[in-house]
């Protein structure tokens, strides 16, 4: 839910004169071989505010940049629905309702937590899918290719083919199989099985993303019945394992073994978002721990004593302030219309349990950083472990801030320590994963340029009134590893962004029948295009 980037290197790593008698020093390690003078705090930054704490000013204000995407167009004249011959204009809701009905009724095994050991079974969605397909594939008589593409006992993705008469295509990938965990005594309806209420579908899975799932099949059904003649062979593949972001299991696989090259031949959009507008990128995430180490000590004696919860919380102020300088705000970020741009952040904290009259010796925070598709992150995680490095090389030249005059990251040399105890504190960085798993997660930027692209865009507007564009600070599995690898990779989905792994998640029938019209828009388009 997946890049380049200049990285500037400027930033304070301290603060001025105070008033109470001692000095935070600012100084920062040679650059190139020589003194470096920071431009931060003491060499006049424009966002250093008088009184020697840095204060950030929302560097992102939009300027609406995004705004003429939703303008783009494939065709002067509207989708012409004649160049889908008999396939059926609207959504059969009563098909799609028991579809999504079935698969919301297996979603219990469906659930998807590597790290709680939960593994879903994503077989039991695939045939429920084959089930609705089977009087429409070859073996039958009808036209749809099918292939189970199975990595993993028990997880398969699906591969269905609507053979076309020309060498170009359109896809329909990132429909999953798999979901969220849910608890039902957190929800007001019972998430494994589909509950009807007006116009909303209630049920884990509705909008992310079983809904998606049960829409596609009734699309290709409708294919396997009417049999239209198109010029672009029409390729959906279902997948496995994305909400555990398992590599080995789903897409990766299918595209290493080639099960999807003729895809190459056209726009793939990937059916996996929300609010019935083209998303037009995403944010890459990388997972991080620091670890302060201190010296414990009677916390009416603290410059006897090392505190490693303020350590670690200067350490990620200074971590911040550098990864801001180097990573800031890009003007492609605002043409895309993300919210913000890339951003590091502690959200988890703990520590060693003591005595409350105990100076603690260790702290950790946790967190994670979301990379904009516009900076590389092979170059983030060199620049965060630079800073650490940094960090640790120069706690004892006063690097670091202080927390009054009794506070120190380093003791004094009449202070006696036992063996095995820390004279300089100390900080250590871990990483949740490695660069592979980063670039995973790679953030992506869709292609503006793309036929793929504007069909999408024409199709929302004709079917909406209006197309709104926009990009999600969230990520996404594999999707920028896609785009490098070839495919001209677009964004879109139907169902509801508040509820995502939400409780009491639900869909609406009024966007699934809106989807369709979107879905056969964008088919009549490329092939409009590929005349």
């Amino acid at each position: 839910m997946a890049a380049t980037g200049a990285v500037a290197c400027s930033g304070c790593l301290a603060g001025v004169a105070a008033t109470f008698g001692y000095q935070k020093v600012c100084t920062k390690p040679k650059q190139n071989g020589a003194n470096y003078a920071s431009p931060g705090i003491m060499g006049g930054n424009p966002w250093a505010s008088p009184g020697g704490w840095r204060t950030f000013q929302s560097p992102n204000k939009k300027t609406g940049g995004a705004a003429d995407l939703g303008k783009s167009f494939l065709t002067e004249g509207e989708a012409d629905f004649s160049k889908l011959g008999s396939l059926r204009k609207e959504l059969d809701t009563d098909a799609f309702i028991a579809t999504l009905g079935k698969l919301i009724g297996v979603s219990k095994y469906l659930q998807n937590n590597p790290r709680l050991k939960i593994v879903p079974q994503e077989r039991l969605a695939a045939d429920i899918v084959m089930e609705e397909l089977r009087p429409y594939c070859v073996e039958n008589g009808g036209p749809l290719q099918w292939e189970m593409l199975e990595y993993v006992p028990g997880r398969p993705s699906l591969k269905v083919v609507y053979p076309g008469t020309g060498k170009q295509t359109v896809s329909f990938v990132g429909s999953h199989f798999d979901v969220v965990p849910a608890d039902p005594e957190q929800w007001n309806k019972d998430p494994f099985k589909l509950t009807i209420e007006g116009d909303k579908l209630f049920g884990r899975g509705t909008t992310d993303c079983l809904g998606h799932v049960a829409l596609i099949t009734q699309l290709l059904a409708e294919l396997g019945k009417s049999r239209p003649a198109l010029k672009r062979t029409v390729i959906v593949v279902f997948i496995a394992a994305e909400e555990g972001g398992e590599t080995g299991v789903g897409v990766d696989m299918v595209v290493k073994h080639g099960k999807m090259e003729a895809s190459k031949q056209g726009p793939v959009y990937w059916i996996d978002s929300a609010d019935s507008q083209p998303c037009c990128g995403t944010c890459g995430t990388m997972s991080w721990s620091l670890t302060a180490k201190g010296r414990i000590f009677h916390s009416g004696f603290p410059h006897k004593g090392i505190n490693s919860i303020e350590l670690v919380s200067d350490a990620i102020a200074i971590i911040q302030e550098r990864f801001y300088d180097n990573f800031p705000p890009t003007p492609e970020e605002d043409r895309y219309g993300f919210a913000c741009g890339s951003n590091m952040k502690p959200t988890q904290v703990e520590c060693k349990k003591g005595s409350v009259n105990q100076i603690c010796p260790e702290a950790t925070m946790h967190g994670d950083i979301r990379v904009s598709p516009f900076y590389d992150v092979a170059d983030i995680k060199a620049a965060i472990e630079e800073y650490v490095a940094d960090i640790n090389a120069n706690i004892d030249i006063g690097m670091m801030p202080s927390r009054g005059p009794y506070s120190t990251y380093q003791l004094a040399s009449d202070v006696e320590i036992q063996p095995g105890e820390l004279r300089n504190g100390v900080v250590e960085l871990k990483w949740t994963g490695d660069i592979d798993t980063f670039r995973g997660y790679e953030g992506i930027a869709c292609s503006l340029d793309s036929q793929g692209h504007k069909a999408l865009v024409q199709a929302i507007r004709e079917t909406a009134g209006v197309a709104k564009p926009f990009s999600v600070n969230g990520s996404l599995p594999l999707v920028k590893s896609m785009q490098k690898a070839g495919f001209d990779l677009q964004l879109c989905g139907f169902g509801l962004m508040a509820v995502y792994h939400g409780i009491d998640e639900y869909c609406t029938i009024t966007s699934m029948k809106g989807a369709y019209q979107v879905l056969l828009r964008v088919m009549a388009l490329l092939e409009s295009a590929s005349e």
